[in-house]
């Protein structure tokens, strides 16, 4: 399986248009078998910024769809509607699995969302990688306002890991799981481990 994060900085005066053709690429893409997930979402407080966060069969599924007319459509769009390049994060499972639509968990379409990518220095990718085990476990299993706690590597970069989010409420995350043991131990390495304010990483979202 392949998935991605697809991050788009829209200049203002075009962000109505080129929601209106993730949209539409969105709903063509649903004939494609091998598209497994595809949604998007826009920064609260950057609306400029908009993440795709995707899942397909494999790699040579998405290259079809990205070669797909609907597609280079959007593509060519983006071409004079983006403030800078597409980035594109190829996203590596870690322990234990990321979760999806299969989580029974999620039932409701109005969540507190964030994508949490951020830079650490040398040296400390494993132990917060083992960290994290317990960590993510224990989130999904003993907080009941956890939806998806899901965290990745980034092919091809070492200093950065992701945590992809969503929350029944934003009081879940801030009053409850920051609150946790766990996540007061996870928080100590952090300090340590990031590369400047843990806060600058955080980037809340709302699905559209």
């Amino acid at each position: 399986m392949l998935t991605l994060i697809v991050k788009f900085l829209v200049k203002p005066d075009q962000l109505v248009a080129f929601k209106q053709a993730l949209n539409t690429n969105r709903l063509c893409s649903q004939n494609e078998p091998s598209m497994l997930e595809m949604r998007f979402f826009q920064g609260k407080d950057s609306p400029n910024t908009i993440f795709a966060y995707e899942r397909w069969e494999n790699a040579q599924a998405h290259q079809e769809h990205v070669n797909q007319p609907y597609t280079q459509t959007l593509l060519q769009l983006a071409e004079s509607a983006l403030l800078s390049p597409i980035e594109v994060m190829t996203l590596n499972d870690t322990d234990p699995a990321p979760l999806h639509e299969n989580n029974p968990k999620q039932v409701q379409a109005d969540v507190f969302s964030l994508f949490f990518i951020f830079k650490i220095k040398e040296g400390y990718k494993e132990q917060l990688l083992q960290q994290f085990t317990s960590h993510v476990a224990q989130t999904r299993s003993e907080e009941p306002g956890n939806i998806v706690f899901d965290l990745y590597t980034i092919d091809g970069q070492d200093d950065t890991l992701v945590i992809y989010e969503h929350w029944r409420k934003e009081s879940d995350l801030w009053d409850i799981h920051f609150k946790q043991p766990y996540v007061i131990e996870t928080n100590k390495l952090l300090e340590q481990a990031i590369v400047g304010d843990m806060k600058q990483y955080m980037n809340f979202v709302n699905e559209f």
